[in-house]
């Protein structure tokens, strides 16, 4: 499996040539199943597109667009350096990269944001990355979930996002994840 292969446009975003060879290094430390299984263990909380084979690979590649749109957009996208705009499609490229934990289990983890976190951190050595930048990238994954950051007994587990970067991060994949989007795929490409 050729990992990176299902991110081909979403790596074209990105504009520092580092932090592409970065993001290459941090998808290829996938596990195989984040490209095959739909977006929602249960199908409840994803709209359809993202309930079938390859589903978290569309959520996610549909978080990825919205936030480029975004951020191409001037009255939005101005607000950002280059930097915070790669880190940020970054942060949407692997958010759920652990969504099922790893080893996969049969449900969604809810500390998922805080496992993909410490597998981006145990790999920081092999990235062109400062360490800062490594740590808000994590602290855009791992805040990812905004509101909904309690497990099944309404413990906190994740941090809420503070930051603007976290904020936008929470706001591309809160809109990814709404039923009512009906985003056209070709395979598992989004149709242009």
């Amino acid at each position: 499996m050729n990992k990176t292969e299902y991110f081909t446009k979403e790596i074209e975003y990105i504009k520092d040539e580092k932090n592409k060879e970065d993001i290459k290094v941090l998808i290829n430390t996938l596990p195989d199943y984040f490209f095959i299984i739909p977006a929602s263990s249960t199908g409840k909380y994803h709209p359809k597109f993202a309930s079938s084979n390859h589903g978290l690979v569309k959520h996610t590649k549909v978080a990825v667009r919205i936030a480029h749109e975004l951020l191409t957009n001037n009255s939005i996208g101005s607000k950002f350096s280059d930097e915070e705009k790669d880190l940020i499609i970054m942060a949407l490229m692997l958010h759920d990269g652990l969504k099922s934990g790893n080893p996969k289990e049969k449900y969604t983890r809810v500390d998922h944001p805080l496992l993909i976190s410490k597998q981006i951190m145990e790999n920081a050595s092999n990235l062109n990355m400062e360490t800062d930048n490594v740590r808000k990238l994590c602290g855009m994954i791992e805040s990812h979930m905004g509101e909904w950051n309690c497990d099944y007994h309404k413990k906190e587990v994740l941090p809420k996002p503070v930051t603007e970067l976290q904020r936008f991060v929470h706001m591309c994949d809160f809109l990814a994840s709404k039923k009512f989007l009906n985003v056209e795929f070709n395979g598992y490409n989004i149709k242009y």
